[in-house]
């Protein structure tokens, strides 16, 4: 079983930055893409950003020009680099990695709080 485990998450002021890093536990055999989620409170999980294994990447409207999705395959890790960081950004950020054949794995989650 692959485990995913997320850091980096914090309280930070309204224009900050913070980096999460995602960790799996092994190689993913088949893994197609690696992606960050977040969910607000109240809200649906919502599809941040996204890198395939051929460094393809894709990023939420509300979060472009401002986050970075960034993968190191030899740590088995993705990084998201956020900066300018909004109110709005709060939530819970999961890290998602999707197999060619569909199957997901997910982290537990680490929290983001901007405060105003």
């Amino acid at each position: 079983q692959v485990q995913l485990v997320e850091s980096g998450g914090g309280l930070v002021q309204a224009g900050g930055s913070l980096r999460l890093s995602c960790t799996a536990s092994r190689i993913i055999s088949g893994a197609h893409a690696r992606n960050w989620f977040r969910q607000a409170p109240g809200k649906q999980r919502e599809l941040v950003a996204a890198i395939t294994t051929r460094g393809l990447t894709n990023y939420a409207d509300s979060v472009k020009g401002r986050f970075t999705i960034s993968r190191d395959d030899a740590k088995n890790t993705v990084y998201l680099q956020m900066n300018n960081l909004k109110p709005e950004d709060t939530g819970v950020y999961y890290c998602n990695s999707v197999t060619l054949l569909g199957t997901r794995y997910w982290g537990q989650g680490t929290q983001v709080t901007v405060a105003s």
